[in-house]
């Protein structure tokens, strides 16, 4: 990531708290574009993110440091889950898990739009 203004540049809780699955052919042995050698095989038709499948998780793609400034290491090639996992608050909608990721390190939600 790159925009400075984005909550997430300064949070990656997300990143540190969910295994990130995905099918295998996302990755770039599969035709697709996340670096195999970040990886883990789950099934024979299921991976995941290097570090994601830990006990605790981190995916090996974060770097930095949680809740001060962290960003992803492969983010223009991020899986899918990545792609579609959204900030809460971002269109007006909350999001439980990026809620919960953010109390399990200590961080308060992020601010909602107000009603209009």
């Amino acid at each position: 990531m790159n925009d400075d203004g984005n909550p997430c540049m300064s949070c990656g809780a997300c990143c540190a708290r969910f295994r990130v699955s995905f099918y295998w052919a996302e990755a770039d042995d599969g035709a697709g574009r996340v670096p195999a050698a970040l990886t883990e095989p789950l099934t024979p038709f299921l991976r995941c993110m290097a570090g994601s499948n830990d006990r605790p998780p981190r995916c090996r793609a974060l770097l930095g440091q949680i809740g001060c400034s962290v960003s992803c290491a492969i983010y223009a090639s991020r899986p899918s889950p990545c792609r579609e996992f959204r900030m809460s608050g971002e269109g007006g909608l909350a999001n439980a898990a990026c809620d919960r990721a953010r109390a399990h390190y200590g961080l308060p939600p992020l601010a909602r739009p107000a009603a209009q």
